[in-house]
């Protein structure tokens, strides 16, 4: 198999990012996001996903984190479509239910080629620390729709605001975990009747 990994760098007005991703890793990285909640969500992301992932930015947090983390989404999303070529061989569904305390979260994935969000998280707080709850989903938003995925997330439980977002990066992590692994019976094939995940 190939190595699927790929570096992506973007730089606009706004931001200047670097990013690695290695999709056969073992859950290392290194994040320096210029915010701090969303570097402790991506570093939990790359655990769970066992990625291996870098990532620098610099962005104009001195106006509000908005840029930065829906920059940084592109790039993730940009980074999954690109280690993931043609997909053949990839199971390409995933999903789990996932306990965060009193959250749980429900993720579904399909690597379909069609950037499709569904998102029914309650987030109950303005804020987390300095992190404004609603740039969650402007993320997965950015994130599915680069990644050309279809994205469930679902809160079926939780009250606590930073338990319900760390159980989202985590659900999708484990999700797409499973849906970027190689299916053994089937490693010469791309996981559809069209014959074609585009």
């Amino acid at each position: 198999m190939s190595s699927r990994s790929t570096q992506i760098q973007r730089k606009t007005g706004e931001t200047d990012i670097c990013l690695t991703l290695n999709l056969d890793g073992c859950g290392n990285s290194d994040i320096d996001t210029g915010c701090g909640f969303l570097d402790h969500m991506l570093t939990l992301f790359a655990r769970h996903g066992r990625f291996d992932m870098t990532l620098r930015c610099a962005g104009d947090v001195e106006v509000d984190d908005h840029h930065t983390v829906e920059d940084i989404a592109i790039c993730l999303g940009e980074a999954f479509y690109e280690c993931l070529d043609d997909k053949r061989g990839i199971t390409r569904y995933g999903d789990i239910t996932l306990p965060m305390d009193e959250a749980l979260i429900l993720c579904a994935v399909d690597l379909s080629g069609r950037g499709v969000l569904g998102y029914a998280l309650e987030i109950p707080t303005e804020k987390v620390g300095t992190f404004d709850t609603q740039l969650c989903e402007e993320f997965f938003a950015a994130f599915a729709r680069e990644g050309r995925m279809t994205l469930h997330l679902r809160q079926l439980a939780g009250k606590n605001s930073h338990h319900i977002i760390e159980g989202a990066f985590k659900a999708a992590a484990r999700a797409l975990r499973k849906a970027v692994a190689i299916d053994p019976d089937a490693e010469d094939e791309i996981p559809s009747t069209k014959g074609v995940l585009a």
